[in-house]
């Protein structure tokens, strides 16, 4: 008897699995006659193709089979590509029959219209020649094709693992290699752990197929037995083989990829969404589909793309791919271009007219668009009113990415021009980032969410790796305790808005102070050469502006033994200072700049950005981010995802925090997490499209009386400067009118991101952007930007004179934390993020009442201890907002203080001195230059206490001048007795401050 399971258990319980779903057959390899050297089973194949194809003469089937099994290429890869193509598209073949008749016929090797009619076929021990005689575990034949490869290990053996499988498969590869010339997907199971992927992956790209439905998730399930049930049912099984498997070009090699059960599910649910939204079907909006960054978006993208393409009700559509700018997104159309195989030829619109030349014809394809090219056209009549329709079909599709930012708005613009010039459309947007109430406008524009597939899942799936999070504190340390007041006093008078400008501009200019860019600098080259002795790769930092990011490539490579730097930034030769030039590229330089760095074994190993790049880029041999910028929202999330891209044996990302993101960081990811990608839209719309209607009609009534800007958008550009000036000047000239128009105008700009998805938007859009001219132009003559750049100039300069500059600080060290690699999904790490009624935030301010509270009860009896207390409880609050740590630091640093106050009795028995005489010992302590030796200090204040407690026993002695002034002498004397000369006055005036704090409410029976 077996003392345990063995690998041919898992093979059986596999089969005894499949044999569930039905349709599907068993036969054991020994049983199978067919030449040894031959994978297909030829005489199933040929059958197959009589059945499918009954009318159609035996000798031309024979050609046809003959076509299918007859794979060019130089190489294995390129007869896969070669015989999957045959398989995904099948082909075609003419012939004429005996009385010369021309026929034509389109062959395909597998049903895909009818999953029952195909021949589904189990083998184990299958045994083939090659090189060497191999005997894989078990194969699914469909049609005699062998497109599916088990490979199990025993699951109670500790040596036996996937990678033991994986292992085995390479070896097949190198000695049976006729049977990976059919094989669409192989799988590999040690029984606990079961990884499906191409045969030529590596094996970090093998994958679980975690779901049965895309919904939910299986947990505690056997995995080999979830990966039977969700994928290899023929219903899911054919159109994967069809349309989830491609072939990649890759720097002279094909790289073949397959989809994770997320991309499967996601496109799946997004295909029924389209055929139900399509018009005339639905309303055009189809949906959204949330995918985390770096879980293969673009791939997702491309094949749901290629599907479209080939689904007989939409009619050879036109699907165009909008992004909001070419330079972020330049990957994905490299993606698409890339999967050629699924999604065809992609046109790229250059220009206006291109887009309008490509989008205006009846035929179909894929046109990929930046969303300005939807821009109005000046002409010889003057500039367009409106877009003109491009097309009126209804088998057009929009994609956009990251559909959740501004440019989608409706009320006037590229996105609304676009809506005009493709009245047919339909719309579906994907995301990397979450969709919240606060951006209602994104499911009035493309439905509700599809398909969420979040950072925690793809964490836990290994679609990307674990991101850790290091706070090293660069501090900007403003030692000016006025700096608010004198700040407050330059920018009185100006609007929020241009307040918070300058005074962002001005902490952008103090991060790039010198002596902190060479701080940082010199940490940044520490850090990455240390983590490169035990991880090799690429690493990526982040600054506030260009020119910090220019001060620190000098500061960095001026240092020795600093790998090649390079600086990826927008440049303008006609504004930036010419010691930039070395940064100025041409967009050819550019992308070799970008192949180098993506290159693992080239030596350009940093880049410096402010922007570019932090979108839109992968890179999967970059490992860590170096944060020396303040983000958040779905801009942080995007940014820290750079570093989460698969690579070989890359365990893990990491951001590196100088500036204090770690608030921002997790709240970012804790919505990343936990929203579902779902928003509950709160607000009532169509209220606050009324509402914007009486607000354009109060903003009428403060414009001149008969004044007609209904035209305004047809004018030429001087008339329209004209008609404005008119308006602002009228405005203008009476103060009351001026601040009210001000106040309505703001009402009416904060309604827009409400309501510029209304169906009746057109109605008000026109006043809408004309009132939102007119009030830019009367806030400019109001506030003159001259004046406004000279109050940035002095609030500039306030800054670089408040600050001190510190060394970087290992914040975790500093605090007492152990562990400074958190991994930014840690429970520890997200549960301070902030709620919606809750958060550190409140936390902390809730801390610091209470503990400002209890400082104050105990201030009468020690006023020193307790100011000290206080100033430290402040601090800590000031330092946390100004990003001079995060919230958990702050948190620790509170605690810290409270344990001060906690700790009191045992200091007092170290010290030897009652909780009376711990007042003044710490008024004496706190003057060096008088006393030094602390048990003289211990003798003063016991006679001091004694003293001043015979002195006060008596009513209202505080109020006794004659009292206060024998207290004074008495405790003067005692001082220089002692011989305490230095600070003499200053010591007294404490010690009776303290004395009048203590002993107000003295009375005879309170003396001892």
């Amino acid at each position: 008897m077996k003392p345990y399971l063995a690998e041919s258990d898992i093979e059986e319980a596999a089969i005894g699995w499949l044999l569930e779903i039905p349709g599907y057959q068993y036969q054991h390899g020994s049983e199978i006659k067919r030449p040894p050297n031959k994978a297909v089973l030829e005489d199933r194949f040929a059958a197959f193709l009589h059945r499918r194809y009954p009318h159609v003469p035996p000798q031309v089937l024979e050609e046809v089979r003959q076509e299918f099994l007859f794979n060019r290429g130089a190489d294995l890869h390129h007869r896969n590509h070669h015989f999957h193509l045959k398989l995904s598209r099948g082909l075609s073949k003419s012939w004429k029959d005996e009385g010369g008749s021309p026929h034509f016929e389109h062959f395909y090797p597998l049903d895909y219209e009818i999953p029952e009619q195909n021949d589904f076929l189990l083998v184990n021990q299958f045994t083939i020649e090659g090189k060497n005689v191999r005997r894989p575990d078990l194969l699914l034949f469909v049609n005699g094709l062998p497109l599916v490869l088990f490979e199990f290990k025993n699951p109670f053996d500790q040596e036996a693992t996937v990678e033991t499988a994986f292992n085995q498969l390479q070896h097949y590869i190198q000695d049976i290699p006729q049977l990976f010339e059919t094989n669409a997907l192989s799988v590999i199971s040690d029984g606990f752990t079961t990884l499906h992927g191409m045969y030529s992956s590596g094996l970090e790209w093998f994958a679980a197929w975690k779901s049965t439905d895309g919904r939910e998730v299986v947990q505690g399930g056997f995995a080999l037995e979830t990966l039977v049930k969700g994928l290899l049912t023929p219903e899911r099984l054919l159109p994967y083989i069809r349309h989830y498997i491609f072939h990649e070009p890759d720097r002279g090699q094909l790289i073949k990829k397959g989809a994770k059960y997320h991309q499967f599910f996601g496109i799946q649910y997004a295909l029924q969404e389209t055929k139900k939204s399509i018009r005339p079907l639905g309303d055009g909006r189809i949906g959204v589909v949330w995918h985390t960054t770096r879980s293969g978006k673009s791939i997702t993208m491309a094949i749901y793309t290629g599907i479209l393409r080939q689904l007989p009700e939409l009619r050879n559509p036109t699907i165009v791919v909008q992004v909001d700018r070419f330079d972020l997104n330049k990957q994905l159309y490299e993606d698409f271009v890339a999967a050629k195989d699924l999604v065809g030829e992609v046109q790229l619109a250059q220009s206006t007219d291109e887009l309008r030349r490509l989008l205006s014809g009846e035929g179909g394809g894929v046109v990929f668009s930046t969303i300005e090219k939807f821009r109005l056209k000046e002409g010889e009549g003057g500039r367009e009113l409106e877009h003109p329709i491009l097309s009126e079909r209804e088998n057009i599709i929009v994609i956009a990415d990251e559909c959740h930012r501004t440019q989608y708005g409706l009320v006037q613009g590229f996105a609304n021009n676009l809506r005009r010039a493709l009245p047919g459309a339909s719309f579906i947007g994907f995301t990397g980032t979450p969709v919240d109430s606060r951006e209602a406008d994104t499911v009035a524009v493309f439905g509700e969410i599809i398909h969420t597939y979040d950072i925690r899942q793809a964490t836990e799936d290994k679609a990307v790796v674990p991101i850790f999070y290091e706070p090293r504190l660069a501090k900007l340390h403003l030692g000016n305790p006025q700096l608010e007041e004198e700040a407050e006093e330059i920018t009185g008078g100006l609007e929020e808005g241009d307040k918070n400008k300058i005074l962002w501009a001005a902490m952008e200019d103090a991060a790039g102070s010198a002596a902190r860019v060479e701080a940082i600098a010199k940490d940044i080259l520490q850090h990455y050469r240390s983590r490169s002795e035990s991880l090799e790769g690429k690493a990526m930092i982040v600054c506030m502006s260009r020119r910090n990011c220019v001060k620190l490539y000098d500061a960095l490579t001026a240092l020795p033994g600093c790998p090649e730097v390079a600086v990826i930034m927008t440049t303008n030769i006609a504004k930036d200072p010419a010691a930039w030039n070395p940064h100025v590229r041409t967009k050819e330089a550019m992308e070799g700049v970008k192949a180098r760095f993506k290159d693992p074994d080239d030596p350009l190993k940093l880049v410096i950005v402010r922007d570019m790049w932090l979108t839109g880029f992968d890179n999967p041999a970059m490992h860590t981010l170096y944060v020396d910028k303040v983000m958040s929202g779905h801009n942080l999330i995007q940014a820290v995802n750079r570093v989460a891209t698969v690579f070989k044996d890359k365990p893990s990302g990491l951001i590196v925090d100088y500036i204090g993101i770690g608030d921002k960081l997790r709240d970012a990811t804790h919505k990343y997490t936990a929203s579902g990608g779902k928003g509950a839209v709160t607000i009532d719309v169509e209220e606050a499209f009324q509402f914007a209607r009486e607000v354009v009609n109060s903003l009428k009534q403060l414009i001149p009386a008969g004044f007609a800007y209904q035209q305004w958008p047809a004018l030429g550009k001087g008339d329209k400067f004209k008609l404005v000036n008119i308006a602002t000047n009228w405005i203008v000239a009476e103060e009351d009118r001026c601040q009210q128009f001000m106040k309505e105008e703001q009402r009416l700009s904060s309604l827009m991101p409400l309501i510029k998805n209304h169906e009746s938007i057109n109605e008000i859009g026109l006043d809408m952007i004309f009132f939102q001219h007119l009030g830019a132009a009367i806030r400019k003559a109001k506030f003159p930007l001259t004046n406004i750049r000279k109050k940035e100039g002095q609030i500039r300069e306030l800054i670089h004179r408040s600050i001190e500059s510190e060394e970087v600080v290992d914040v975790f060290q500093m605090a007492g934390i152990d562990r400074f690699d958190i991994s930014i999904l840690n429970d520890d790490f997200l549960a301070t993020a902030k709620e919606q009624k809750s958060g550190n935030e409140l936390k902390l301010e809730l801390i610091r009442q209470i503990m400002n509270e209890e400082i104050k009860l105990r201030s009468y009896k020690n006023l020193a201890k307790s100011r000290k207390l206080k100033e430290e409880v402040e601090r800590i609050i000031h330092d946390y907002h100004n990003h001079f740590f995060d919230s958990l630091i702050a948190l620790q640093k509170l605690r810290d203080v409270a344990k001060q106050l906690q700790d009191q009795e045992q200091r007092l028995q170290q010290l030897g001195i009652t909780e009376e005489e711990e007042a003044f010992y710490e008024i004496l302590s706190r003057h060096p230059n008088a006393l030094q030796d602390f048990g003289l200090i211990k003798e003063l204040v016991k006679e001091i206490t004694a003293l001043i407690k015979q002195k006060a026993a008596q009513p209202d002695w505080y109020k006794k001048v004659d009292t206060k002034a024998q207290i004074i002498l008495s405790v003067k004397k005692v001082l220089l007795r002692k011989g305490v000369r230095a600070e003499l006055q200053e010591i007294l005036d404490e010690i009776m401050e303290q004395a009048e704090a203590r002993y107000k409410e003295w009375s005879v029976k309170g003396v001892a």
